[in-house]
């Protein structure tokens, strides 16, 4: 009896918060701007930047920072990263015009994928299929300690890594580039483990992606739709099972993959079936969910960004990835233009509010546990 009725305080409880009175414009606009995680053009920046607008005016959750412009000349050193003092004194800025928890991320996984490159002055990484193939803990954890200490000395508190899919050579996004450890899930958990343990000593938190897994896919969902329906298998949710149980998961990041043994209407992303039916039902999994970024062709060739972004919320994505820095252009004012369309589907009932306040509380829950600079 005692546990039917706390059974049913806790669904009382999430009708409630789905129903919840909205509060006035600019506290829903916040909170609407604390779910994006977003990019800008500019190695420097100023009180009249696009980065201090998103963070001082509109108050992003997360930026997002690149080292190749891929809307520009597309050249090395393009973007927001080009050395070691200049990436200092970018982050120092970005962090001071935040009056709550700021994140600061990039894709830092090692190998081919660094935004920290050697060529600014960085430290050498390896891929993760190097240290897979090694299958040594020193190592991985040599690796991993020294990736986040360079992040976190540079004012980056989440890494978007590790890439905990299975390893497959024929996937060109994924194993064409060495991204993964290892075609086996088991090796797979414990580098990720390393590798999260040791990022969290410098304060750095990880992001595990991509779920529900997306090293069976054979094309790109950066230029397409990508189904995988015929090529994915359930041990592709091992590694996203056994991180979480082992209570390594803080952040997971969605895959733009259609797979018709989960859903067959939705890509992952969009997927309620996918992120709230399997990954937090089943998976038990409660903390942020970020979706891979929300311009790639994967998404847009399909479906309007406005659809998107109020399906991805309610299948249960909590920030979403806009890094303007993709073939589908830069806009300046993209991240206001993103929080109006939040805001009016709320105000409309095609987003319960309920869904914000939930995404608030996990974002903040996360960024709590982040290193917070400047020290």
């Amino acid at each position: 009896m005692k546990r039917i009725l706390i059974t049913l305080a806790i669904v009382l409880t999430a009708v409630n918060s789905l129903f919840a009175a909205l509060p006035c414009d600019s506290v829903l606009r916040r909170q609407a701007a604390r779910m994006l995680m977003v990019g800008f053009k500019g190695d420097k920046v100023d009180e009249n930047s696009d980065a201090a607008r998103y963070i001082r005016d509109l108050k992003v959750g997360a930026i997002i920072l690149f080292d190749v412009d891929l809307t520009g000349s597309g050249k090395i050193g393009s973007r927001n990263i080009t050395g070691s003092e200049q990436l200092k004194t970018l982050t120092t800025n970005l962090h001071r015009w935040a009056d709550y928890p700021l994140i600061v991320t990039a894709d830092q996984e090692g190998g081919l994928v660094a935004r920290l490159k050697t060529q600014y002055g960085f430290q050498p990484t390896v891929t993760s299929l190097y240290l897979g193939q090694c299958n040594n803990e020193d190592t991985t954890r040599y690796y991993a300690r020294r990736i986040a200490a360079e992040l976190a000395n540079h004012g980056i508190n989440l890494n978007l890594a590790p890439v905990v899919d299975i390893h497959n050579p024929d996937c060109p996004p994924l194993g064409k580039y060495d991204r993964c450890y290892s075609d086996d899930p088991g090796s797979i958990v414990r580098h990720a483990s390393w590798f999260i343990d040791e990022s969290r000593k410098s304060g750095v938190g990880c992001t595990l992606k991509h779920f529900p897994g997306h090293g069976s896919a054979i094309n790109d969902s950066h230029w397409g739709l990508v189904d995988v329906s015929s090529t994915w298998s359930p041990r592709e949710l091992e590694p996203f099972k056994k991180l979480i149980k082992k209570g390594k998961a803080q952040f997971i990041m969605t895959a733009h993959i259609f797979n018709n043994n989960l859903d067959a209407d939705y890509p992952a992303t969009l997927s309620r079936k996918t992120i709230t039916g399997v990954l937090r039902e089943q998976l038990h999994y409660d903390g942020v969910v970020i979706t891979d970024d929300m311009f790639m062709q994967g998404i847009i060739d399909h479906y309007s960004i406005e659809q998107a972004i109020v399906l991805a919320i309610n299948a249960g994505a909590d920030m979403l990835c806009v890094g303007n820095n993709i073939n589908t252009g830069f806009e300046p004012d993209r991240p206001f233009r993103l929080v109006d369309i939040i805001v009016k589907a709320v105000k409309e009932g095609r987003i319960p509010y309920g869904r914000i306040q939930e995404a608030n509380r996990r974002i903040e829950r996360a960024s709590a546990t982040l290193g917070k600079f400047p020290q």
